[in-house]
């Protein structure tokens, strides 16, 4: 009886988890370049409960009762999200994979799949949160627009009517984009388990292209996740039941009296 309160209780903060999950792809449904969380579960340690009556021919065994869920981790899901026509020069998109790396204050770097940027007060190409490119790149003053090519070359029109090159927008990929750490604000960080970031220019090496007059949208498809936040309902629902079940059944027990 008390292992299926606990048996039911795991399963319980299993699904609450999944459903934190889906709520928060909706809530971000309709942020640019977000990607969709996945969360993904294992079983716990098995307990030898009985000896296992052997079939005639077969060795004895033990019978191994599970003793719940867990989860293992919640992963990213890089797909790539539908990009949408903008009257923005400063909206810039990846098509394919890739991640632009930006200077934090600290000095370190994280990574970002673009979207609305801009020109901050000392001149760099910067995301709209005010992070800069990395590596740095500067526009003029006087700059009367901005180009960006497919390969990443960053050019602007001079006042003179010239057009002046001015940086280079470096992509970056890991082996194991799922391991990277979420930091908000449509920000990753490399960890040991994503590896460390291979730059290139855009388009070498599986590396996507950039789309100016684009933003990429959120990869989040609303009819997968109300299934999804359906079925971690029920299978909360279910393991609420185990537990109401086991108490029932522990409390019959504990009434029972002598004849």
């Amino acid at each position: 009886m008390i292992d299926a309160l606990y048996v039911g209780a795991t399963g319980m903060a299993a699904q609450q988890t999944s459903l934190e999950t889906v709520a928060n792809n909706l809530a971000n449904m309709n942020t640019p370049a977000f990607k969709r969380s996945q969360v993904v579960f294992d079983d716990l340690m098995y307990r030898e409960a009985a000896q296992q009556t052997p079939a005639q021919g077969e060795p004895a065994g033990m019978v191994r009762i599970g003793l719940g869920a867990r989860m293992s981790s919640v992963n990213k899901v890089f797909t790539q999200g539908e990009l949408r026509a903008s009257e923005s020069e400063f909206d810039v998109a990846i098509n394919g994979d890739g991640f632009v790396p930006v200077s934090n204050p600290d000095g370190s770097l994280s990574y970002s799949r673009l979207g609305s940027l801009r020109v901050g007060e000392d001149g760099l190409l910067s995301l709209r949160n005010g992070l800069p490119l990395d590596p740095p790149i500067t526009i003029p003053r006087d700059a009367k627009s901005l180009q960006v090519g497919e390969t990443g070359k960053v050019s602007v029109l001079t006042a003179d009517g010239q057009s002046l090159e001015v940086g280079q927008i470096e992509l970056a990929m890991f082996g194991n984009p799922s391991g990277l750490k979420p930091a908000g604000e449509g920000l990753y960080q490399a960890t040991e388990q994503s590896g460390e970031a291979q730059l290139d220019r855009a388009g070498a090496d599986g590396r996507g292209k950039l789309a100016q007059k684009y933003l990429e949208g959120s990869n989040v498809k609303m009819a997968d996740e109300l299934v999804s936040l359906m079925l971690a309902q029920r299978a909360f629902e279910a393991n609420s039941k185990i537990i109401q079940a086991a108490d029932e059944m522990q409390s019959i027990s504990n009434n029972l009296r002598r004849s």
